[in-house]
């Protein structure tokens, strides 16, 4: 599971490291991105990646509220393309949702000790995501925009802190996982089970982090030893 993460790098910054052709937005540095907050995702249109705004917690096409959203934020890798509500998504609308790290929190109920979870050289990474777009019908609304995180079993580096972790995508991936014209199944299930970032690093924080009122580059400097 995911169930919060870190975003604070603008687009000049993402788009060094993301194949993004243009913005329709500006994000705003998010140090506690949780469940239906609007985060930016990666999605490709009429040929091109943009860099865009949704909701995190994927509100399918077929749904009659969008407060489903906040039950989906996740989809399993190993049932993507079954699931009801992700399968039509899994091939045909995919996206990129780059982060900075993702929490989780590590010991027993009571005593959890928050990490944070990056890269080694804290380079930004990339979820593979699940897009979908919900045309209101008052006019005056705009469309909804929602995503969610693929998940799969947790590499050696973070199984010791949770059983599950992202599906973070190599970027050698990137261009065929954002291609809607690549409705492969089975290839597109290659990508989250084989080609996706193992090696990541562990650490602790503070508790401050527990709180989504927290937001700021103080939830991820590492916790101090006494």
């Amino acid at each position: 599971m995911c169930g919060r993460f870190v975003q604070f790098r603008g687009f000049e910054e993402l788009r060094a490291h993301f194949p993004i052709d243009m913005s329709h937005v500006e994000g705003v540095p998010n140090y506690n991105v949780a469940p239906t907050q609007q985060v930016l995702a990666i999605a490709r249109y009429d040929g091109q990646n943009h860099l865009i705004k949704f909701h995190w917690g994927l509100v399918p096409f077929w749904a009659k509220e969008i407060s489903i959203g906040s039950k989906m934020i996740n989809a399993r890798a190993e049932t993507v393309d079954s699931k009801p509500g992700f399968r039509n998504a899994f091939k045909k609308r995919r996206c990129l949702i780059p982060a900075d790290g993702f929490y989780e929190w590590a010991g027993v109920k009571g005593r959890k000790q928050p990490v944070y979870i990056t890269k080694p050289d804290h380079s930004p990474l990339a979820f593979a995501g699940l897009c979908e777009i919900r045309d209101n019908k008052r006019q005056e609304d705009e469309a909804y925009r929602s995503c969610t995180i693929i998940t799969t079993k947790a590499s050696e580096s973070v199984q010791e802190i949770h059983n599950r972790m992202p599906a973070i995508l190599k970027p050698e991936a990137y261009g065929a996982w954002l291609d809607p014209k690549n409705q492969d199944v089975t290839g597109l299930q290659d990508f989250i089970q084989n080609q996706i970032l193992i090696e990541l690093v562990n650490i602790p924080i503070s508790q401050r982090v527990n709180s989504v009122k927290s937001n700021g580059p103080e939830n991820i400097l590492p916790l101090k030893q006494d």
